[in-house]
């Protein structure tokens, strides 16, 4: 199964069309870390994680995390944890997966820059929106179409970001 990010706003994944909003600058080629832009390329599918204390665990075949506390995502270039989930730390930057307001109470990750090459872009993620507003690098869908992406999807789909 292949996953197509055609256009800014359309995800497609078989028969079914979702919008979605992706990064600020768009899609591109060449991402740094910080350039508000959505990685373009084709990549793999990481592990689902969720909110249990918010949300339902999901139906899918893909590998599923509960979102805890500690819980954070290395975006600091300079950690040989860069681009990787970690326990919540000061010795390094992160982007926090326990978040207050609602858009991390599912994440899956896109498997993007797993050579963790400096500066290349960290923590690439699909998570919620409810008003389509451009994230920072990550593609956004609602609930109710994210969760019927996980039902479509598996271990082995891709995706691919034009």
């Amino acid at each position: 199964m292949l996953i197509k990010l055609k256009n800014k706003e359309t995800l497609v994944i078989g028969d079914f069309r979702f919008n979605c909003s992706v990064g600020k600058k768009g899609t591109k080629n060449n991402k740094i870390e910080g350039d508000k832009a959505t990685p373009k390329g084709i990549f793999s599918l990481g592990k689902l994680y969720y909110r249990a204390d918010r949300v339902n665990r999901p139906q899918t075949k893909v590998k599923i995390n509960v979102i805890k506390k500690n819980m954070g995502w290395c975006n600091d270039s300079k950690s040989k944890f860069y681009n990787s989930e970690v326990k919540i730390n000061k010795k390094f930057t992160y982007e926090k997966l326990f978040r207050n307001d609602y858009k991390y109470n599912y994440i899956l990750v896109i498997n993007y820059n797993l050579k963790r090459i400096p500066h290349k872009g960290s923590a690439i993620f699909f998570h919620l929106t409810k008003d389509y507003k451009p994230t920072v690098g990550c593609v956004a869908l609602k609930e109710k179409d994210f969760l019927i992406m996980l039902k479509l999807i598996n271990n082995k789909t891709k995706i691919k970001i034009y």
